[in-house]
């Protein structure tokens, strides 16, 4: 059942709790949402299965949370929904899990409020996270809000522009998202976190790269490749949820 925690800034953040046992906190990918990335492709049941407390929300701009359209709204206040939710739901220390997007805003978890967070799956991001890249996300922004898909010359661009389009998605809200300011931490700061880290990342994943070089940038990281999976393939797949289950109950 859908449940709505204030942010700091009062954004209402939707969110639900699935399972009993240690929490799991789930942040999902750009463009997505809690019941795209991690309800459908089944996890939410894998965890709950596997005795976790699963506790997945929409990141503000995204599924039933508030969608501002202002980039100024985005950037620190996404970790502070984060917190929101995990205090709404009684759910500190977690283990956390993003894909991509949810895997950025889980190292500034991880790097500001340690205290919040038990061991840490970084899916869907690897060594393309050292690149900063403004010009790229600023692709990605401007293909949103183009309204002409034969605009949009680039490949990747295309691609989160149709994935975009889905019913009930506010591009203009998802253009704010992808334009705001992005705090990314070098390899010596990363290392400086004493808390284990799983980096996941599918074989043939242009857009993040090998999972190897984050991973080792941790002191307690390690790394997994998924065959034969791209960014978008990986989502639901068995190896993804095997290295997972086996990571959180070790």
């Amino acid at each position: 059942m859908t449940q709505f925690a204030t942010s700091k800034d009062g954004a209402r953040i939707a969110y639900d709790v699935t399972g009993d046992g240690h929490p799991v906190v789930l942040v999902h990918g750009f463009a997505s949402s809690r019941e795209q990335n991690w309800r459908t492709p089944g996890w939410i049941d894998t965890l709950a299965a596997a005795g976790f407390r699963a506790v997945s929300f929409d990141c503000r701009g995204h599924g039933k949370s508030d969608k501002p359209h202002d980039p100024q709204a985005y950037g620190e206040n996404m970790i502070d929904d984060i917190l929101a939710v995990m205090d709404a739901a009684d759910s500190w220390p977690a283990d956390v899990m993003g894909y991509s997007m949810g895997s950025m805003l889980t190292i500034r978890l991880l790097m500001k409020y340690p205290e919040r967070v038990h061991r840490a799956v970084l899916a869907g991001l690897g060594a393309t996270y050292f690149a900063e890249n403004p010009a790229w996300r600023n692709m990605i922004a401007t293909a949103m809000e183009t309204d002409d898909l034969e605009k949009i010359e680039d490949r990747v661009a295309r691609r989160f522009r149709i994935f975009a389009a889905q019913k009930g998605k506010d591009r203009a809200a998802l253009a704010a998202c992808m334009r705001s300011p992005r705090r990314k931490y070098t390899v010596e700061e990363l290392g400086h976190s004493k808390r284990p880290v799983l980096v996941v990342c599918g074989e043939k994943d242009d857009i993040t790269g090998p999972p190897e070089p984050l991973a080792a940038s941790f002191h307690d990281g390690r790394a997994v490749t998924l065959p034969g999976k791209d960014h978008m393939t990986a989502v639901g797949d068995k190896g993804y949820k095997d290295a997972v289950i086996h990571f959180l109950s070790e």
